[in-house]
């Protein structure tokens, strides 16, 4: 049974998740992780996803504000060994209506060029490419999309 948990970044469960994330990262990023690592900080973070199957945390997520219009997706991820089952582009989702919910008209985000895994999930969920955003403008090894969400 799959079930997806609407939380905040305190949740253990988020934070033991995003632990594996940033391992990760951490080794595709290399020595641009200093870098990206300043901006995936948790705390604080308001609305999070943990989608568990069988009771057992497989997949997170997170949203936050970019303006009062714009949530930035944030903190995507999916154990190895349950990739593959649809889970990432069902956190994705419940990121997407949970902030249409509370009035916000657009998603964006950013991800690593060394993450084609990710660029795939995003341009398959009717993300589309945009000019880099924010702190990720000029960054070669970044990629940004957006997406308008239905009201």
């Amino acid at each position: 049974m799959v079930e997806i948990v609407r939380t905040n970044s305190k949740n253990s469960d988020f934070k033991a998740l995003v632990r594996l994330l940033d391992a990760d990262l951490a080794e595709r990023d290399g020595e641009d992780h200093a870098f990206y690592d300043q901006f995936n900080k948790i705390q604080n973070i308001a609305y999070t996803i943990v989608l568990f199957e069988n009771g057992k945390a497989q997949g997170c997520g997170a949203i936050k504000e970019i303006d009062s219009k714009v949530m930035e997706v944030k903190r995507m991820f999916t154990l190895p060994e349950s990739r593959g089952k649809g889970f990432a582009s069902r956190i994705l989702t419940e990121l997407e209506t949970w902030a249409a919910e509370m009035g916000y008209t657009t998603c964006m985000l950013e991800t690593g060029k060394r993450q084609p895994e990710a660029i795939s999930l995003y341009v398959k969920n009717g993300y589309r490419s945009i000019a880099n955003y924010g702190q990720y403008k000029g960054v070669e090894n970044s990629v940004c999309f957006k997406k308008s969400l239905r009201q």
